[in-house]
């Protein structure tokens, strides 16, 4: 019967030696010294996108969202037309905001659209009737931003983008 007192001794020993190895050169964490969870408020950031096009009025996108991914998908105004239909031109902008501090951040995105194009027709003159299919064409860049000042990500002949990103407080 003595030998039962030792083997359970010799279990715990074995056990508590297990737990310290499962953590090599750290100290043993007791539950009253665990770190203290930073609390922040989450912010809005406004994230407007200017952008020119050869002949045509500057066209902009504002979006409110935190910190985190975001995605807009809609229907521009003009269209194309393909055999007398209007076929729709899609705009999307997605991307994600990751903040460093309370005056800068780091903003991925991608503002683009779909483009129509012809990819087959059968028949001729009023009859005719084409197929096409729709191409996304855009700009995909990763920058830092200063909240409050404007920066140029795209300028071209074919056109400028600039964006800024502004942190809403209360």
């Amino acid at each position: 019967m003595k030998t039962f007192p030792l083997i359970l001794v010799a279990m715990l020993v074995a056990f508590a030696s297990q737990a310290q190895l499962s953590r090599p050169g750290l100290p043993p964490v007791s539950p009253s010294v665990a770190p203290a969870a930073v609390a922040t408020d989450p912010v809005n950031y406004l994230i407007h996108i200017e952008w020119t096009e050869p002949k045509c009025d500057p066209k902009t996108l504002e979006i409110l969202t935190t910190e985190g991914s975001f995605e807009y998908n809609g229907i521009q105004k003009n269209s194309v037309k393909i055999n007398g239909d209007d076929v729709p031109v899609t705009l999307k902008l997605s991307g994600e905001i990751s903040v460093h501090n309370d005056d800068s951040g780091r903003l991925q995105l991608f503002l683009g659209r779909t483009v129509p194009y012809v990819t087959g027709s059968r028949g001729s003159g009023s009859n005719s009737i084409s197929s096409y299919s729709q191409m996304s064409v855009g700009l995909q860049s990763t920058i830092i931003v200063r909240f409050g000042k404007p920066v140029v990500i795209k300028n071209d002949e074919n056109g400028k983008i600039s964006v800024l990103v502004n942190r809403m407080a209360d």
